[in-house]
């Protein structure tokens, strides 16, 4: 099996608004809808599991039976931290089935416009790999300050790369190095594959895509709106 989590647990608190960004509407729909459905139509996925607050899973069944995802398995309960959501999201992948040998490919709601190239890419790369993660090279000059005023390192960014979303893992390696972690080092984690580079595990770069961000600030609300303005 090729699970899809989708992480739809976050307040969204730094763009602000009186609900979670995933579910504030676009062309219509909120903006779970769209990732939501090309989970849905891809070949490769089997189940779709969507880790939300408890408040908000009446919302999104409804948005699940309205939209046809027919792929949907259940819910997992949203954690105190993104890797604790993922943590419920792996724990959740067991209960319907899924096995150790199976894979699992890890999304965010409020990144809508994931492409069926980067899911297959993802997928088909834990053939050589326990993990793999889009990313896009850097382009700017990347400096380092512990202190947030003066330098005190230059990066070289010909060896620097900006991870996005969905990650892949193979389930069994992946749910093995968090199941006993603590809930201090979970919180601490910030990034689905940084926890599987600590861990050891084989982690593949794919080209990501540009197109691909996260909605985060008004800015990135603004631009996704006129983008389906232009559709």
């Amino acid at each position: 099996m090729n699970i899809a989590i989708l992480l739809s647990g976050g307040q969204g608190t730094r763009l602000g608004g009186s609900i979670p960004k995933q579910y504030m509407e676009v062309a219509g729909k909120p903006i779970i809808a769209f990732s939501l459905r090309t989970f849905e139509k891809h070949r490769q996925v089997d189940a779709i599991v969507v880790v939300a607050a408890e408040e908000w899973k009446n919302f999104i069944k409804d948005l699940v039976d309205r939209e046809q995802i027919k792929k949907f398995a259940g819910f997992a309960d949203a954690g105190s931290s993104r890797q604790h959501s993922i943590l419920n999201g792996l724990r959740k992948a067991y209960e319907i089935g899924a096995a150790d040998p199976d894979k699992v490919i890890i999304h965010d709601a409020a990144r809508p416009n994931v492409t069926d190239a980067i899911i297959e890419a993802c997928i088909d790369g834990l053939t050589e790999a326990d993990g793999v993660m889009p990313a896009l090279p850097l382009k700017d000059t990347v400096y380092m300050s512990e202190d947030g005023r003066m330098i005190q390192s230059l990066l070289n960014r010909d060896f620097l790369y900006a991870g996005q979303a969905p990650e892949s893992f193979a389930l069994g390696k992946y749910y093995a190095i968090q199941k006993d972690m603590t809930e201090e080092d979970l919180g601490k984690v910030r990034g689905s594959s940084e926890v599987a580079f600590r861990n050891k595990l084989k982690v593949k770069i794919v080209p990501g895509d540009e197109h691909n961000y996260k909605i985060t600030t008004m800015t990135d609300l603004n631009k996704f709106k006129s983008e389906m303005e232009d559709k």
